[in-house]
Order: C-alpha cells, then structure tokens, then sequence
C-alpha cells in the first residue's frame, strides 16, 4: 500500500540531504545550458565537486530548440569528437558539419553529467554573487518561482572555490558583478563589450579563444563569453559550446590542483 506522506516524506528528506552535501563545492556553474552541461561533465569527470544551478523547468538553454525550433544542431570536426564521447547519434551532411538530435544531445549530456558526480538543482537561480577577499567565492540563490512572483524573500548562500557563468547571451552573473562594483571585469574596457552581429566562423573562433577567467576566481563558458567579450554570435552551431564547456573545466581543474 503506497502512502502519501511516505512519499512526500521521501521527496524532501533526499533532496535536502542532497542539497545540504552541495552547499559547500569546488565548482558551482550557473547555467546548464549545452556549455555548462559540457563544464560539469568534464569537471565530475576528473573528480570535482560540482554544482550546476539551472533557473528554468528544465537543463538545456537554447539546444533543444535547434535552429528556429527545427531540434537539430551542427557541429564540426572537433565538436563531433564529444558527440562520440558521449554516445550522441549523429550523421555527415557535408565535410566538416555534421548534424544531431537536438534532444538526444541534451539527454546525454544530462545523463552523463550526473553520473560522473555532478548535481544539477533546477528551479534555483543565482541573484547576486558572494565576495570574499577580493574574489568571487560562491552565489546567492534563490527560488526561480519567489522571483516570477515579485515576492520579498530572502535568499541564501552556496559556496565554493570557482564560479562559472554559463547563462549564456545575458552573461547574468557576470552583470551583476560589474552592476555592483563597477569596470573590474578582465576586458578590455573593464565592463561588458556586448555581442555582436552573427558571424558564425568567427563566432565559434571567438567562443573558444576567449573562454577564461573574467574576474577572481569567476569564468565564463559558452554564449557568456560572446556577450562579455564583444564577440559576434553564431547561431545554431554547437561545437564552440561543447568545446567552450571543455575548457573552462580544463582551465579550473589546472587551479584545483
């Protein structure tokens, strides 16, 4: 006989249990869009700590939805690389493109990201950062839903050693750092640059080249990059942000160390 406090009982006793193992990490990112998922997996895999907050419903950011909700997407030579990794179907279109599900490619990632280790916590976003020292040292978090109904509720704190901005086109966390204290960002000018026009080459180029450290102990991966640095987007072409995801794990875990 199923009983429904047991049930509730079990849904709460876990996730707090969970949530609480997770309040102190090596690596929080922000975002589990397709760079963040790819951070994580490569993070998890060599044995970090790692939390990834999601604001929405659901992972993914703006994969699923392919181009133009077509739920296809493309990668290169290289971004074909991980697809293998991954077990992610995929078919030659031409020389150098290659084409895959849009969902297969996100339930992967999901799939593999969480059984390396990493955590994902959907529903939660990050509405300012914690500072320490001089450096970024964790985020404060909220419910998504206390911020859709305006309600004033104050949030609470997840720490840890590096933070990744992987929200993508709107580089959230990475605004609000320079809302609060001002040109400190590692840019150019010190703040935003802002994204430019599409160009897809250059795009993916810039992508990878730029993926770094943006302030003490915060990175970006991914379409943030784009954003932060003053790069020109790509549209739907993924292998930058499989690759992007890649290397800010590669870049932290060399900090870790």
């Amino acid at each position: 006989m199923l009983d429904e406090i047991k049930i509730t009982k079990a849904i709460v006793e876990s996730y707090l249990k969970e949530f609480n193992r997770y309040l102190e990490s090596d690596v929080i990112i922000c975002g589990a869009g397709p760079s963040g998922l790819a951070a994580g997996y490569y993070l998890a895999k060599s044995g970090a700590k790692v939390v990834i907050l999601e604001k929405h419903l659901r992972p993914g950011g703006g994969l699923t939805g392919g181009g133009m909700m077509f739920n296809k997407i493309v990668v290169d030579e290289e971004g074909k690389e991980i697809l293998k990794e991954l077990g992610i179907n995929y078919e030659k279109y031409e020389e150098n493109y290659y084409v895959a599900c849009a969902l297969e490619t996100l339930g992967a990632l999901v799939y593999h990201t969480i059984k390396k280790g990493a955590r994902i916590f959907n529903l939660i976003m990050v509405e300012d950062l914690l500072f320490r020292n001089g450096k970024i040292s964790g985020v404060v978090i909220n419910w998504t839903a206390v911020n859709l109904a305006n309600l004033h509720v104050d949030p609470m704190t997840m720490r840890s050693h590096f933070v990744v901005d992987a929200t993508g086109h709107n580089c959230e966390l990475v605004r609000i750092l320079e809302k609060k204290i001002g040109n400190v960002l590692f840019t150019s000018t010190g703040k935003i640059i802002g994204e430019k026009l599409m160009n897809a080459e250059e795009g993916e180029k810039f992508t990878i080249e730029n993926t770094k450290e943006v302030y003490h102990n915060l990175f970006v991966c991914g379409m943030a990059v784009n954003a932060v640095f003053g790069g020109p987007r790509m549209g739907p072409i993924f292998s930058s942000m499989l690759i992007s995801g890649k290397k800010v794990a590669e870049l932290i875990k060399e900090r870790l160390k």
